[in-house]
């Protein structure tokens, strides 16, 4: 066990957390069965689905095996993906008492946008794949819950058909990929400019290039049959039957057509000519980089801390542990951008964990595609509901009480935490580059 802090205590601190050294990877108990799909019509009701795991469970005997090989893959062995959830069981709670936690308070402010919850919904491509509501229904269940939603740039339905139902204080952001052709990314840029309801550009750095995801490809491959989402009626629709198939082929794919020549001075000026949105960084994985943006942060917002839930570099650290690098050498960080993080997040004790070390925003991606799979709009609901609840009593017996940084003190969500992992030889403090 791990003991030593490596941050120190900053006044009275309500929680800490000790880092346990990370088990042997476990293979997800579902893994040999996931690959022998087989339809169960025995599907129990919606309230019934107790956690995350039971949800995708239900999703797995619903969906096609290619919406199954699509939403379930990652690249390479799939180390990255086990080792996000892991890390985070590898945390461990130490809460304190004798502090007031009759009143729960979830709600918080994301960029300056109050929201409900502070889990919000990462970009999740090809949500019709699973459900022919798609991501207008992963809309309206965030609508019932107050959560944000990042549209991804391969969704299923256009932006426009996204927000649509949205209401006056729904917040989505949008997810953007650079495309070799820029002009592409700039006529998507100028049709997001003018929806109210999409609030910032969240720029994906952390898939480049497409992972090599062997269930992906065992299964139907859905890449290649990807096209823009920027196209008119989204990337697919539906035949006489229901039945989802692609709209139209090409070779011009999102992945394809990727610019792999984005730089820090470069793509960001080219951005700030095209928007004026706050743009959040999706992708970070090491305190360097994270140092960096924040010495862009007249134009860069946020980072959102991410290894792509495993789908791109095979190996690349969990979520977490970056989260625990910035603590540790430049938690300056935390105070000039807002940090996200996603990937690995089962649990309402995985959302306290990352508040406590200091993420702001928390987020869920599979889990939004399975809860969508396995029961539409409700199953979306469902997966919600079952953060919330697990966020807030977990807050609760850690004696929070709010986490909206206008009523919270900073000692209720300061967490004393250190890994040995974290310990670099070549630096204690981060410069800038």
């Amino acid at each position: 066990m791990v003991s030593h802090s490596g941050t120190g205590y900053h006044g009275r601190s309500s929680i800490s957390l000790h880092i346990f050294e990370s088990s042997p990877i476990r293979r997800h108990c579902s893994t040999t069965r996931n690959e022998n799909i087989q339809m169960d019509k025995e599907t129990p009701p919606v309230e019934n689905w107790l956690n995350l795991d039971e949800i995708e469970d239900v999703a797995t005997k619903t969906v096609s095996r290619k919406a199954w090989g699509y939403y379930y893959s990652a690249s390479d062995d799939k180390i990255s993906k086990y080792r996000n959830t892991e890390a985070f069981r590898s945390i461990q709670l130490r809460p304190k008492v004798f502090i007031d936690c009759t009143n729960c308070d979830l709600s918080t402010k994301l960029l300056g946008n109050p929201v409900s919850l502070p889990i919000y919904v990462c970009p999740a491509a090809m949500a019709r794949l699973g459900h022919p509501s798609g991501e207008a229904g992963i809309a309206e269940a965030c609508r019932s819950f107050g959560a944000l939603q990042i549209i991804s740039n391969s969704a299923s339905m256009t932006p426009e058909q996204i927000v649509a139902g949205a209401t006056e204080d729904q917040v989505f952001g949008w997810q953007l990929y650079v495309q070799s052709d820029r002009t592409k990314s700039e006529k998507m840029l100028a049709r997001i400019n003018k929806l109210e309801a999409i609030k910032f550009i969240a720029l994906t750095l952390d898939s480049p290039v497409s992972g090599k995801r062997e269930d992906d490809q065992r299964h139907g491959n859905v890449n290649n049959t990807m096209t823009e989402s920027s196209s008119e009626g989204g990337l697919f629709e539906h035949s006489e039957n229901n039945a989802i198939k692609p709209e139209h082929q090409t070779e011009d794919q999102v992945f394809a057509g990727m610019d792999p020549s984005l730089t820090w001075a470069e793509t960001l000026a080219w951005l700030a000519r095209h928007t004026a949105l706050p743009i959040v960084l999706k992708g970070i994985q090491a305190h360097e980089d994270a140092y960096i943006a924040m010495k862009h942060r007249s134009q860069v917002k946020g980072i959102i801390l991410s290894n792509h839930g495993g789908r791109s570099l095979d190996t690349a650290p969990p979520a977490v542990h970056t989260l625990l690098e910035i603590r540790k050498y430049c938690p300056e960080v935390f105070e000039n951008l807002e940090v996200w993080i996603d990937g690995g997040i089962k649990r309402g004790t995985d959302v306290v964990k990352a508040l406590c070390l200091g993420a702001r925003g928390v987020g869920i991606g599979r889990a939004a595609l399975w809860g969508l799979g396995a029961g539409g709009v409700d199953g979306v609901k469902r997966t919600l509901e079952s953060m919330k609840q697990g966020a807030s009593t977990k807050i609760i017996r850690m004696l929070l009480t709010h986490l909206d940084s206008s009523k919270r003190r900073d000692e209720d969500l300061y967490a004393s935490a250190w890994r040995g992992t974290c310990q670099r030889p070549w630096t204690t403090t981060c410069k800038s580059t």
